[in-house]
């Protein structure tokens, strides 16, 4: 697939299928920096998002300030409770729109999940509005219908200690510290 300095990309970031897929698999978190920097590629970023559900944690809250340091946008929606004690929260819809309403400002949509769910949007995108569709994602939780689909496919599990971070994070100062002058470099 063709990537260039003045190709126009959007990054939407699923924040907890890369969460679950990252802790089920290899027991770590992911390292949102280092999967941003590499879906852009030098290319013009015109907009970064990362879709997050809020449980009211104070863990969460220094999270989502991390990830607004790296240079995402993060969109919160609630985490729901069903009577029961049923747990409910997804953004997929919230996130196809956002594509299909952005679509016309990009040369390349880029989706961080492994969700099949998203296989009728990748369609749409490439048919109607004329956008490649790049997926990053852990290859051992991505849909084959979804890798099958769109134009390119990243699998982050193929450099785990690039795009994971194992144990604790050390310092938050200092994390976002290093968050802020990564950023500043683009």
């Amino acid at each position: 697939m063709l990537k260039h300095r003045e190709q126009r990309i959007g990054v939407f970031v699923d924040v907890a299928n890369m969460y679950h897929s990252a802790k089920n698999l290899y027991g770590a978190k992911v390292n949102f920096q280092e999967v941003l920097r590499t879906a852009i590629a030098d290319r013009k970023l015109i907009r970064a998002i990362a879709y997050v559900i809020r449980s009211e944690s104070e863990e969460e809250r220094g999270f989502f300030g991390a990830l607004d340091n790296q240079g995402f946008e993060v969109k919160a929606k609630d985490l729901q409770v069903f009577a029961g004690g049923a747990k409910k929260a997804d953004w997929d819809v919230g996130i196809a729109m956002d594509c299909i309403k952005m679509a016309s400002k990009l040369d390349s949509v880029i989706l961080v999940s492994g969700d099949g769910d998203y296989v009728p949007l990748v369609t749409y995108l490439q048919e109607n509005k004329g956008c490649q569709v790049e997926v990053l994602a852990f290859g051992k939780t991505t849909s084959a219908r979804l890798i099958e689909a769109v134009d390119d496919f990243i699998d982050l599990g193929k450099d785990p200690k690039k795009f994971l971070i194992h144990g604790p994070v050390q310092n938050k100062s200092k994390l976002i510290s290093n968050i802020k002058k990564l950023t500043q470099k683009r």
